[in-house]
């Protein structure tokens, strides 16, 4: 969710130096599969009361719900402005943050949101969300996210659990990512980002502002 400067670009060369080995390596090449999936299957921080959503401090006082797309210009935008803040707050546990990974671009959307579901199960969601807008292709549905790619920036992000390869490959939260599409619908999300802070709609006009973001959330209760 950082500012793509340089330090990003670096990021994204070593991810790229690294799919590429794999490649060339010729590991994981059943990775390209597809499988059965598991409807019933989700996030361990996922919660049907709770819009399916990953969620950090259930018990702060403030609440915010993130819709996004990872395949979504106006996503990456709203996580390059806002991305440090945000998490320095989930860090200080001074929000209960929920995030809705939505998939209504296409099918890399569903991919990334089932890879983000299996890195929050290995405990590195925020870590491997960022990588997934520090990585974001300038064309979606590119071919650029595939159940390798998607494996490599895990790596990436610090996933060193064995679980996680196979919950990318077999696209193990399908049926939750659906689930996310379903209720964005009940709640009125056409669009993405869409922020709620306690219940109530956000104005975009503070999303890729981030003194009027602070300033917004300020009001809610944020200190």
């Amino acid at each position: 969710m950082a500012q793509q400067k340089g330090g990003d670009k670096i990021t994204r060369n070593i991810v790229i130096g690294m799919v590429l080995l794999v490649v060339l390596s010729g590991v994981g090449a059943s990775l390209f599969s597809s499988h059965s999936t598991n409807s019933a299957a989700k996030p361990v921080a996922a919660s049907k009361a709770d819009g399916y959503g990953i969620m950090f401090n259930p018990s702060a006082p403030v609440r915010l719900d993130f819709w996004e797309d990872f395949q979504c210009p106006n996503c990456r935008n709203f996580e390059a402005v806002n991305n440090t803040y945000i998490n320095s707050l989930i860090e200080a546990g001074k929000i209960k943050a929920v995030f809705h990974p939505m998939s209504f671009i296409g099918p890399e959307s569903v991919m990334a949101a089932n890879a983000a579901g299996c890195a929050a199960d290995s405990g590195k969601f925020l870590a491997y969300h960022s990588s997934l807008y520090a990585n974001q292709s300038k064309t979606e549905n590119s071919g650029l996210w595939n159940a390798q790619v998607l494996t490599v920036l895990g790596i990436g992000a610090g996933i060193n659990d064995k679980k996680f390869a196979g919950c990318v490959k077999d696209n193990k939260f399908a049926g939750w990512v659906s689930n996310i599409e379903t209720d964005a619908t009940k709640v009125g999300v056409n669009s993405t980002p869409t922020v709620f802070v306690d219940g109530n709609l956000m104005p975009s006009e503070n999303y890729l502002d981030l003194a009027k973001f602070k300033a917004y959330l300020a009001k809610a209760g944020v200190k």
